[in-house]
């Protein structure tokens, strides 16, 4: 069987942890900040777990990370 390829952007924006779980990054950060709170800018530089419904097709994009 040949070896599957991993999608490089997925690898670029996500990050997996030993227990399996997906982080990524959130939305809203890059422009527009100054009609942003504080608080909400410490927010959104924070990681978030990917959803559920997102998982089964991030598995596939990056066979050797689980």
């Amino acid at each position: 069987m040949p070896k599957l390829k991993t999608k490089k952007a997925f690898t670029k924006r996500l990050r997996v942890t030993k227990k399996g779980k997906i982080l990524r990054s959130k939305e809203g950060r890059r422009h527009l900040l100054s009609c942003k709170s504080p608080g909400r800018k410490r927010g959104l530089g924070k990681k978030t777990l990917v959803s559920h419904a997102d998982r089964r097709q991030i598995k596939d994009a990056l066979p050797y990370a689980f």
